[in-house]
């Protein structure tokens, strides 16, 4: 049972989609975060959007990958870009630590530098958590709290056939870097690579000028990779998304670092995950405007595919144009880091 199947079977069934939409729930399980409005003020301008993630050593790091600094920094950064992914703007958070004897007081004060550098960074107020002690590895779980306008919030469940497919960024980096940092490489490869690892830029502009252009039709932040993030939005909008190969941005960085250590960088870019750009689906018609928006702020934006009728599927497109070949199309793998595979 993968990770998502585990929390359908922990959860379905456990509170009617009624009872939960009189205590302001809007948006539940099953999106980047929820979303929900205080049930007395329905008119209201705001809506909350609340996301949490936990990492834990051995797991999501180690002494070979991190500093307890960059541990501090990706694990409120991870959360940012939850809140980014819905258009939203991140707000306030809550910091969960247990701590194991290996990791005294300098270590987790050096972990919560990198964390406030992050807080700092978005404007995340951190109000609270808790802290208990751990038998033997650190796990670090941070709650954030986010804002956006009522009604407008960017969701999974709006692609439609006709829409395009688009990136905000290069994905494959943070994969390609944590293979390097896996490897002892640090120091021979590309510093690119490495910081896309350590020290994640999350999306928060590019979430709000998307959703401030009313055209994006769906939204979903590179957590699991670029393939698990784009059937999460084919099976939620019930439609087939096709990508082309040949259009997926690659960063130079990337595919020298694949060329010497022998690796396929396509396999980094659509299963590697960590990346935290923006994958989504906009309306035809304004994506060069889209486009040359996000860019004037300095915000990268690469067209990728086209949403079809069909599915819930995602194919690739390879082969075609500059190939000499007929294109061919392969349904990709549905699958990313799974915490339970």
């Amino acid at each position: 049972m993968d990770e998502f199947a585990s929390i359908g079977h922990w959860t379905a069934e456990r509170q009617s989609v009624q009872w939960q939409k009189e205590r302001g729930v809007v948006l539940g399980i099953g999106d980047d975060a929820a979303v929900v409005q205080l049930p007395d003020e329905p008119q209201q301008q705001w809506q909350w959007v609340l996301a949490v993630d936990t990492m834990v050593e051995t797991i999501h790091f180690n002494d070979k990958t991190m500093s307890p600094s960059d541990i501090g920094y990706k694990a409120l950064a991870a959360n940012v870009s939850d809140v980014a992914a819905m258009g939203g703007v991140p707000m306030h958070a809550l910091v969960s630590v247990s701590v194991p004897r290996a990791w005294g007081p300098d270590r987790m004060r050096s972990l919560y530098d990198g964390l406030y550098e992050c807080a700092d960074r978005y404007g995340v107020a951190v109000i609270g958590g808790d802290t208990t002690s751990s038998p033997q590895h650190l796990v670090v779980a941070v709650t954030v709290v986010g804002r956006v306008e009522t009604g407008k919030a960017l969701q999974r469940s709006g692609a439609k056939p006709g829409d395009v497919v688009f990136v905000t960024g290069p994905i494959g980096q943070s994969a390609a870097g944590l293979h390097g940092l896996l490897d002892g490489q640090v120091s021979t490869m590309p510093e690119p690579l490495v910081r896309a690892h350590r020290r994640p830029s999350p999306s928060v502009l590019a979430g709000r000028l998307l959703l401030q252009r009313g055209t994006c039709t769906s939204l979903n932040d590179v957590s699991d990779g670029a393939a698990s993030e784009a059937w999460e939005i084919a099976e939620a909008s019930g439609v087939c998304l096709v990508l082309h190969d040949r259009q997926l941005p690659r960063s130079g960085a990337l595919m020298s670092y694949a060329a010497d250590s022998g690796q396929d960088a396509l396999e980094w870019m659509l299963y590697g995950g960590e990346d935290y750009v923006l994958l989504g689906t906009i309306e035809a018609e304004d994506a060069e405007g889209a486009k040359a928006a996000l860019e004037a702020e300095g915000i990268p934006m690469f067209i990728i595919g086209e949403v079809e009728v069909g599915g819930p599927d995602v194919q690739l497109v390879t082969g075609g144009a500059g190939s000499f070949g007929l294109e061919r199309r392969r349904q990709l793998q549905k699958r990313g880091y799974n915490h339970f595979g």
